[in-house]
């Protein structure tokens, strides 16, 4: 694999860009309610649609079920920045919370495997399996140091 493959750029620019998001949204979650900061974030995207939209050709024509599978991959996406920003105001740690919602692929992989009958090989397997033991690692929080009373 190359990274000059140009997919990879764009990956590697995402990491880069949803890596410093993590630190953003808890910064704004600290001053600010979760709901106040999605609204900015949507606002955010709202312009950059905009952009998309008058600068870039795009195919408009598309099949009902192509639109509506964006629309739902939208919402989804919405809603998961949604409770993200809530976990962060809610006391979560951005390093702990972001890492944590970053391992969405299992959900993906799970889907794949019992909807569209797709088999991971013994190495993912255990990719799964490493990063569900990530997971409960990280969700681990240390019992505050009991007072002296």
């Amino acid at each position: 694999m190359h990274l000059a493959q140009g997919w990879m750029w764009f990956a590697a620019i995402a990491l880069v860009f949803w890596g410093i998001t993590g630190v953003t949204q808890k910064l704004a979650t600290n001053k600010i309610s979760s709901e106040l900061s999605f609204i900015w974030f949507a606002d955010a995207m709202i312009a950059i649609s905009v952009i998309l939209a008058l600068f870039v050709p795009i195919q408009w024509h598309v099949r009902p079920l192509i639109l509506w599978a964006a629309i739902a991959g939208g919402t989804l996406n919405g809603l998961g920045a949604l409770t993200s920003f809530a976990a962060l105001e809610s006391g979560g740690k951005a390093s702990v919370v972001i890492s944590l919602i970053s391992l969405y692929p299992l959900v993906t992989v799970g889907f794949a495997v019992t909807v569209l009958h797709e088999r991971l090989t013994l190495a993912q397997g255990v990719g799964v399996g490493l990063a569900l033991a990530a997971a409960i690692l990280l969700s681990l929080e240390p019992q505050p140091p009991k007072s002296k009373a």
